[in-house]
């Protein structure tokens, strides 16, 4: 093969790809869970574990209950061990917002019952909208911004 038509069928194929994905329509990307191992996962938790890192000095990994993602938004909510799975910890979940390539913290949800600025409230995910208008409500868990409860 000549190297001009490979180029040729690599640019074609990458094309191809950009219109059946949406990207090169501008469509929006559609809310979904990165899968484990994958490189988005690994960058959000990594976000996620620097974190809790600097505010309670402990070194953790995270089972995952809820991740989604879209459009530079993430929401996850884990429940974090440490590494050798001996203790685990409160749950965390957090609103994650992609930035200049990289996954920073927009908010860490308070988990204290009865705080109505708190993730329990039946209101905290339509203040979280309100918070942050560009939010997706399809990152957020199902029935969260109609009125159901976080968890």
């Amino acid at each position: 093969m000549k190297p001009f038509a490979s180029v040729q069928r690599i640019t074609g194929m990458f094309v191809f790809l950009l219109l059946f994905t949406g990207i090169a329509e501008g469509k929006p990307q559609s809310a979904f869970k990165p899968p484990p191992g994958s490189t988005e996962r690994r960058q959000i938790l990594g976000a996620m574990r620097h974190e809790i890192s600097r505010l309670h000095r402990l070194d953790v990994v995270f089972v995952v209950s809820y991740l989604k993602v879209q459009e530079g938004w993430a929401w996850a909510e884990t429940r974090p061990q440490s590494p050798d799975g001996r203790n685990r910890y409160e749950g965390v979940s957090a609103l994650l917002r992609k930035s200049g390539g990289v996954w920073r913290i927009a908010e860490l949800a308070c988990s204290e019952l009865d705080n109505p600025e708190c993730l329990d409230s039946p209101d905290y995910f339509r203040k979280l909208k309100i918070r942050f208008p560009a939010l997706p409500s399809a990152v957020l868990p199902p029935g969260s911004v109609s009125g159901g409860l976080g968890k």
